[in-house]
């Protein structure tokens, strides 16, 4: 019974996902299929989707920890479930959201693994000299430009596949980005990133095009091709980057540039925009390491910051009775 209730719900909720938010079917159907997980557990209360309850969801999160679901994979359950019945609330269907004032597993912050500074810079060092090498000249001038790119830009494995030539504005340094949901930004580019894609267009692609085997326009314009003419899969350039990077996947570079941008001052809003995260929240993983420069700049310039680091000097521009001069 309470499955059938549920059917017309989930259908309803797919097409606003796939319509209207323009998901792709696969993002689709994972969310629906973390629905249908939450849905079961429901009928085990004698409960159905629409009726839920706070004390449901917490149970529900209490369940996946119970049984070894790890905590960022609960949070991602609870993200979807949220976005879920926020629809509901929209469109009338419930006149409360049960996900309110639900936290997150704590783990859900852990900052995701990245490289040392001294690690990328390698890992562009030796891809720089490969470029040099006169055997197969085009293909390493588009590895090199993708890993550039990929750090350089922070973007998406999926998002770099994507890009058409036409998408670079290497005049101003930037290259527009399709990201999840089709959603578009405009990322700046460093002048090692420019530098690696104008030789890259210049004297690889070329190359890489006259072999061209298709006939398809959209493949024609596409910015990264094989060796075939043909435009580059996410799992070639993962295997590209795991083989350059010592086993690190595209994502890592994506979020060292994040991490090391954060480590120079960035604000998390900058960020959050130049790596297309829809929800400052997804940004603020990287929070501790703004507050780790925060507190040096506090040490730095706050008086009683200060004091507890240069009490010497502070005695040294004191009067007799120890008082300020």
């Amino acid at each position: 019974m309470g499955e059938n209730a549920n059917l017309p719900l989930l259908r309803d909720y797919q097409t606003y996902l796939r319509v209207e938010k323009g998901l792709r079917p696969l993002t689709c159907e994972a969310y629906l299929g973390d629905l249908r997980t939450f849905a079961e557990f429901l009928e085990t209360r004698h409960g159905v989707l629409a009726g839920a309850a706070q004390d449901d969801v917490s149970a529900f999160l209490e369940h996946l920890r119970i049984h070894g679901i790890d905590s960022r994979s609960a949070a991602r359950k609870l993200s979807c479930l949220r976005g879920f019945y926020k629809w509901l609330l929209l469109d009338r269907h419930i006149d409360h959201d049960p996900t309110v004032n639900i936290e997150s597993p704590k783990s859900w912050k852990v900052l995701p693994k990245s490289l040392a500074e001294p690690e990328v810079a390698e890992i562009m060092e030796r891809a720089a000299l490969a470029a040099s090498h006169p055997q197969a000249r085009a293909t390493v001038l588009r590895d090199r430009a993708i890993l550039e790119l990929l750090y350089g830009g922070g973007l998406r494995v999926s998002e770099a596949v994507s890009l058409a030539t036409s998408d670079l504005a290497l005049d101003t340094g930037r290259v527009l980005v399709r990201g999840k949901g089709d959603k578009e930004r405009i990322v700046p580019l460093g002048h090692a990133a420019i530098e690696a894609l104008t030789i890259y267009l210049a004297e690889g692609r070329p190359h890489l095009a006259r072999i061209r085997r298709t006939r398809s326009r959209n493949d024609a314009a596409c910015l990264f091709l094989s060796l075939r003419g043909m435009p580059l899969t996410r799992n070639w350039v993962w295997r590209l980057v795991n083989m350059a990077a010592n086993g690190a996947s595209p994502h890592v570079l994506r979020h060292s540039c994040a991490t090391h941008m954060v480590e120079h001052g960035a604000d998390l809003r900058s960020v959050q925009l130049m790596l297309g995260h829809a929800d400052i929240s997804t940004t603020q993983v990287y929070t501790h390491l703004a507050l780790g420069r925060l507190k040096a700049v506090h040490r730095m310039h706050h008086p009683r910051g200060r004091r507890r680091f240069s009490d010497r000097d502070d005695r040294d521009h004191s009067g007799p009775q120890g008082e300020a001069a």
